[in-house]
C-alpha cells in the first residue's frame, strides 16, 4: 500500500497557516452558513484597483502582452522602479538593480532563498508580519526575535536588534512600517543599523510593503537612510498601495552579486511574471498619486475612527499608529489573550478579529483590526464590539 510522504517545507507551511487564521477559518464557516458576520482580519484593501490602471491592463493584454517575460522583469517596470528610487535617494538606482516577483511575501521567499542555508541565524524584530514565519520555517532557518514591547507601542528599538546580533547571525529582517503595529524606523535608526549590519558583514533586508499608507510623516526607505548600498536589501510592492493584492506583484532591489542570484532564482522557480500585469504596474507607479492620496486619506479617517470608539470602551486601549492598515487592540484587562478575546467575540457578536500571538509574543495580548472596511462596516464592527465588552459577554473571554 502506498504511504504518502512530504517534505519538511511542506508541514512547516501547513502548520503555520492553520495556526494564524484558525478564528478566520472559523468565521468564515460561520458566514457561509448565512450567518451575518463582519470581518475585521484580513489586510486586503476593499477598494478596487483605479479605473485607469485597469484601461491601462487591457490594453495591453489587446495588443498581445501576455508571452513569457525576463526573469528580471519587464524593462518599463524596472526602470520605473528605479526612477522612484533614485528620485528619494541620494544613491542612484538602475533597473538593473531591480527584481520582479509575483508578490511581496515571494520577494521575501526569493531573497532569503539566496541569502541564507539552513540552520543560519536570522534576527527579526517582532511583532511582525505573519507570512515570516511560514517562510523562515519551511527555509529552516533559525529565528532570534526581538521585542518592541507594546508599553512603548511596539516602537522600533535599533539598540535591542544590534544588541542580537552576534556571531552567527547572517542577515537581519526589518519591516517599516510595520504590519501589524504601523511603527515606522526613523531615517537614524536606519541609517545606524545599515552600517552596524555592514561592519559585522550581515545582510539587512527591509519590507517597505506599507511604505505609501503613512500618516504622521512620509516613510523613508532604507535605501535613502544607508551610506552604503552592497549588503542592503529593499522589498516593496502594490498590493496595499494601490488595491492591487490580487495583481501578485511585487519586487526587491538589491546591489552588485545579489541581483544576479535573484535573477537565477526567479528564473528557475517563476520564470517571470506576466507582461501587462508588470506594464499595468509601470503605468500605476507613474500616475498613481491621486489614487494612492484618496486611499490613504480613507485609511487614515477609517484610523481615527477606531482609535476614538475604542477609547471609550472600558477595559481596551489602544494608540493611533503612524502608518500601514491596522490598529493594534490591547485586551489584556478583560481577557486572558488576544486568541480568548477573538474567539469570544466571534461566538458572541460574529466579529471576527485576528489574535496577536502569531505576530510575536509581544502581541499576544492585543488583536489586530483591519482598516480595509468602509467606515460604516466598522461602526458596525465597534458597536458589536462595545456591546460585547459591556454585556458580560467578556467574561467568557
Amino acid at each position: 500500500m502506498f504511504s504518502p510522504r512530504f517534505s519538511l517545507q511542506s508541514d512547516a507551511l501547513n502548520r503555520a497557516d492553520a495556526d494564524v487564521w484558525a478564528v478566520s477559518d472559523r468565521a468564515h464557516a460561520l458566514a457561509n452558513r448565512g450567518e451575518d458576520v463582519i470581518f475585521l482580519c484580513v489586510g486586503d484593501p476593499n477598494f478596487d484597483t483605479p479605473e485607469p490602471i485597469l484601461d491601462f491592463a487591457r490594453a495591453r493584454l489587446g495588443v498581445g502582452r501576455t508571452h513569457y517575460s525576463p526573469a528580471a522583469g519587464e524593462p518599463m517596470l524596472r526602470r520605473a522602479i528605479a526612477d522612484i528610487e533614485s528620485k528619494v535617494s541620494p544613491h542612484p538606482c538602475s533597473p538593473d538593480d531591480v527584481v520582479v516577483f509575483p508578490g511581496g511575501t515571494n520577494a521575501i521567499f526569493a531573497v532569503l532563498s539566496c541569502l541564507l542555508n539552513p540552520g543560519e541565524e536570522i534576527v527579526i524584530p517582532e511583532p511582525m508580519y505573519i507570512g515570516y514565519v511560514p517562510i523562515c520555517d519551511a527555509l529552516r532557518l533559525k529565528v532570534k526575535k526581538v521585542s518592541c514591547p507594546a508599553e512603548t507601542h511596539f516602537a522600533f528599538d535599533v539598540e535591542a536588534v544590534k544588541a542580537a546580533i552576534g556571531a552567527d547571525t547572517r542577515a537581519v529582517m526589518i519591516n517599516t512600517p510595520v504590519n501589524p503595529t504601523g511603527a515606522m524606523a526613523t531615517p537614524e535608526q536606519l541609517r545606524e543599523l545599515a552600517a552596524y549590519c555592514r561592519a559585522r558583514n550581515v545582510w539587512l533586508v527591509c519590507d517597505e510593503m506599507y511604505s505609501m499608507i503613512t500618516f504622521a510623516r512620509r516613510h523613508t526607505s532604507l535605501r535613502t537612510a544607508a551610506e552604503h548600498l552592497d549588503n542592503i536589501v529593499v522589498i516593496d510592492g502594490l498590493s496595499k498601495s494601490h488595491a492591487m493584492s490580487g495583481w501578485r506583484l511585487g519586487w526587491a532591489v538589491a546591489h552588485g552579486p545579489l541581483v544576479e542570484r535573484l535573477i537565477g532564482f526567479a528564473g528557475a522557480t517563476i520564470f517571470g511574471c506576466p507582461q501587462f500585469i508588470q506594464e499595468a504596474a509601470a503605468f500605476a507607479l507613474e500616475f498613481d498619486s491621486y489614487f494612492v492620496k484618496q486611499m490613504r486619506d480613507a485609511y487614515e479617517r477609517r484610523r481615527d475612527l477606531i482609535v476614538e470608539r475604542i477609547g471609550k470602551i472600558p477595559g481596551l486601549s489602544c494608540y493611533s499608529p503612524d502608518a500601514g492598515m491596522f490598529v493594534m487592540v490591547d485586551v489584556s484587562n478583560i481577557a486572558e489573550s488576544g486568541q480568548a478575546f477573538a474567539e469570544a467575540l466571534l461566538d458572541a457578536e460574529r466579529v471576527s478579529v485576528l489574535p496577536g500571538a502569531p505576530f510575536g509574543p509581544s502581541a499576544v495580548n492585543h488583536v489586530r483590526l483591519t482598516l480595509a472596511a468602509d467606515e460604516g462596516e466598522l461602526s458596525r464592527a465597534l458597536d458589536r464590539i462595545e456591546r460585547f465588552v459591556t454585556t458580560g459577554n467578556k467574561r467568557s473571554a
